[in-house]
């Protein structure tokens, strides 16, 4: 899964599809990677494993538990992990353009027949049709579409009204911010940074030095350069509220939209279609 530092929405208009049989190329530890992923990821969200827990709570709950899946901006593959070994009669398709964490995910799930991935980006208007199916029982995210700004973020949405079938779930974990709460907003943002820099100081691995680790990787050394190329050091996104999200996805055709989960940083949105 794409998160905190990074997501689908690159420049560069692609699109291949590969099971994860793929033949991968030796010398890396692709679970060490995922792990590493993991850590770097929590070192901004402590919080990060209760949100998966909730979505697939909510994704069993609404779709059962063999269910059709679009993992987006998936990353390396974070929610597609946790949602096999929830339900292990799921099936998962990972979409994302950065080719470092996608090369991590086909990797770290080489020889399972139940994920296959997808190189797209989500800013080119045809990226549903690389897809291997037209519709899916849910659409799981999370920390990685707060790259996109708000109008390219609902014209996705839009289309994801037509990808969830009748019945299914769509859920978003990410930064919401309410902008009437300036206040609250502060005081948050110092308190979670405060604890970011004591795990800093403790050791723990951020963003900047986990993609330098993975340029060292003589496998990941290539798809490192090639993301840096595609995106930059960075992109700027926006983070708009629950309630902007609601509006959206009710405007895109889901029936029932509201937030299932929050943090004082962060919410997971779901919507039914």
């Amino acid at each position: 899964m794409t998160e905190t530092g990074t997501a689908s929405t690159g420049t560069t208009s692609t699109g291949t599809t590969s099971a994860a049989t793929d033949e991968q190329p030796a010398g890396t530890d692709w679970r060490g990677w995922q792990v590493s992923w993991d850590r770097q990821q929590e070192w901004y969200m402590p919080d990060r494993e209760e949100r998966f827990r909730v979505m697939l709570d909510m994704v069993e709950a609404a779709v059962g538990p063999e269910p059709r899946v679009l993992d987006l901006a998936c990353g390396t593959g974070s929610i597609t992990d946790r949602l096999l070994r929830r339900l292990p009669g799921a099936t998962s398709t990972g979409v994302d353009l950065d080719p470092a964490l996608l090369a991590i995910a086909r990797g770290y799930f080489a020889g399972d027949e139940r994920v296959s991935f997808v190189t797209a980006d989500l800013k080119d208007p045809d990226w549903t049709a690389l897809l291997p199916a037209a519709s899916y029982d849910a659409v799981l995210t999370a920390t990685a579409l707060h790259w996109l700004r708000a109008e390219p973020l609902a014209a996705l949405y839009g289309q994801l009204g037509g990808l969830v079938r009748d019945g299914g779930v769509f859920m978003n974990a990410d930064h919401m911010t309410d902008d009437a709460t300036p206040r609250i907003n502060a005081i948050e943002r110092a308190h979670r940074h405060a604890g970011m820099d004591r795990a800093k100081a403790a050791g723990a691995v951020d963003w900047a030095d986990w993609w330098e680790l993975a340029g060292r990787d003589p496998v990941l050394a290539g798809p490192t350069a090639e993301r840096f190329r595609i995106y930059g050091e960075h992109a700027e996104g926006d983070t708009p509220s629950v309630d902007w999200h609601a509006r959206k996805l009710r405007d895109a055709g889901f029936g029932e939209v509201r937030a299932v989960w929050s943090s004082p940083s962060d919410s997971l949105v779901l919507a039914l279609k």
